[in-house]
């Protein structure tokens, strides 16, 4: 088993910097690929970013691309999501998930078997 807790979110104004942390526990001796993923409301879950287990490749969605940065230190088991100039469109529930199952990264949400609480990010116009 493995449990996700992510932290950081809140309230931004738009053009303004967050951080997220994914603190990663239980089967951290397994690689997995980890992914961010986010809901606003009355929309669907959508891919947000991902990082292979060395953290060598990244995946962005087309959305984030040139403000989102993906990042992780497995010494410490912990997955990072560093957001800049950000807008008003980036308000959502974040999640922090995991892919234990897949050698190569998925981009959709079926494929990550684990999944944190998910952190609320407003950002304000």
């Amino acid at each position: 088993q493995v449990q996700l807790e992510e932290s950081g979110g809140g309230l931004v104004q738009t053009g303004g910097s967050l951080r997220l942390s994914c603190i990663v526990s239980g089967r951290t001796e397994t690689s997995s690929i980890m992914g961010w993923f986010r809901q606003a409301p009355g929309k669907a879950r959508e891919f947000v970013s991902a990082i292979t287990w060395q953290g060598d490749t990244t995946y962005y969605a087309d959305s984030v691309k040139g403000r989102f940065t993906i990042s992780r230190d497995n010494a410490i088991h912990t997955v990072y999501l560093q957001m800049s100039s950000m807008k008003p469109e980036d308000t959502a529930v974040y999640y922090c998930a995991a892919d234990l199952r897949h050698s190569t990264v998925i981009l959709e949400s079926w494929a990550y078997g684990y999944w944190g609480q998910g952190t609320q990010v407003t950002v304000s116009s």
